[in-house]
């Protein structure tokens, strides 16, 4: 997707997401914060939206948060606000192709349900794993195109309407598993129905 698409989805999406594409997702956001509050660490979630999954995040997690989208990122802030989520170190607009942090800088990159969203999915994987410490995991949990089925047949039939709905509903595994520092360590299917797939990439020291 262009960017300015994705700006102009997700602006017209926020109002209404928690109770949409946020609920839709709930299973995948609870099972890679699992994850992560079981290693803690310094943590970077890559398109942090409204902040759903901030008040997942345990007290040994230290977690900053980047989104393109300037209408989900104010709900993300006021929900920090609200809830007095220490944690929470930072929430920053910026786009994830041009990632201005050091390299290195965190135990484990978190990117839940926005690779099939971003432009250049594979210039993001290739950012994720440079800010990614040697020997860090990288959680992904997205939808990706099935093989066969009546469900593959729908994802090919929505695809022409990404800029509308703002994902690519025929989004393939093999964008995300490119970049070649980065080794799955484990792979699962997800509620509902099998649709979502959590992932964890190790990086090679």
């Amino acid at each position: 997707m262009e960017l300015k698409n994705v700006q102009s989805s997700y602006a017209r999406w926020a109002p209404i997401y928690d109770k949409t594409f946020g609920a839709a997702t709930n299973a995948g956001r609870r099972r890679a914060t699992r994850f992560v509050n079981d290693h803690g660490g310094d943590v970077l979630e890559v398109g942090v939206g409204t902040g759903l999954s901030l008040p997942l995040y345990g007290p040994n997690v230290k977690v900053t948060g980047i989104d393109f989208s300037q209408e989900m990122l104010q709900k993300a802030k006021r929900r920090v606000a609200e809830m007095n989520l220490q944690n929470v170190t930072a929430l920053r607009r910026m786009d994830a192709r041009e990632m201005d942090f050091p390299d290195e800088s965190f135990d484990i990159v978190v990117a839940m349900h926005v690779l099939s969203v971003v432009p250049e999915p594979e210039r993001v994987m290739s950012r994720i794993a440079r800010v990614c410490r040697p020997g860090g995991r990288v959680v992904v949990t997205n939808h990706f195109a099935r093989d066969k089925g009546v469900m593959a047949m729908l994802e090919r039939a929505l695809a022409p309407l990404e800029s509308l709905i703002g994902w690519h509903s025929d989004f393939e595994i093999d964008t995300v598993l490119q970049e070649p520092s980065l080794k799955v360590e484990t792979r699962e299917q997800l509620p509902p129905l099998g649709m979502m797939t959590f992932l964890v990439l190790r990086k090679d020291r």
